[in-house]
């Protein structure tokens, strides 16, 4: 699988990402990264905590690494996550982070699937 294969997989513009990082070297170092950020799982623990303010956070920071990334359909869902959160949460907050938690895993899918291949 090639990088711009994973992005089509999460369903993200590869060109626009490569044009904003000027190497496929540092596209891949980056989003192969992405796996390693504890953000998610602070997300999931203070939503489930009712944590408000990490949870903003933690839905902050992932919205802020999927645009860097150009993670679109990630950075769609935490971003409205985000704002569901900015002043405490909302009724919208709940079936907001069931559609990170689902973007989420979608994209962590396609990263493994791309870092398998790497060392195939």
């Amino acid at each position: 699988m090639t990088i711009e294969q994973c992005y089509a997989l999460m369903g993200s513009d590869y060109t626009d990402v490569l044009n904003r990082l000027r190497s496929e070297r540092l596209v891949q170092k980056f989003v192969l990264k992405f796996l390693d950020d504890k953000s998610y799982e602070l997300l999931c623990t203070s939503m489930e905590t009712g944590n408000n303010e990490d949870a903003f956070r933690a839905a902050h920071t992932i919205k802020g690494m999927c645009q860097n990334l150009g993670l679109t359909v990630l950075m769609r869902s935490s971003s409205e996550l985000t704002e569901s959160l900015r002043n405490g949460p909302t009724p919208e907050s709940g079936p907001l982070f069931e559609q990170v938690k689902a973007d989420y895993a979608m994209t962590a899918e396609a990263i493994k699937a791309y870092k398998d291949s790497l060392e195939a």
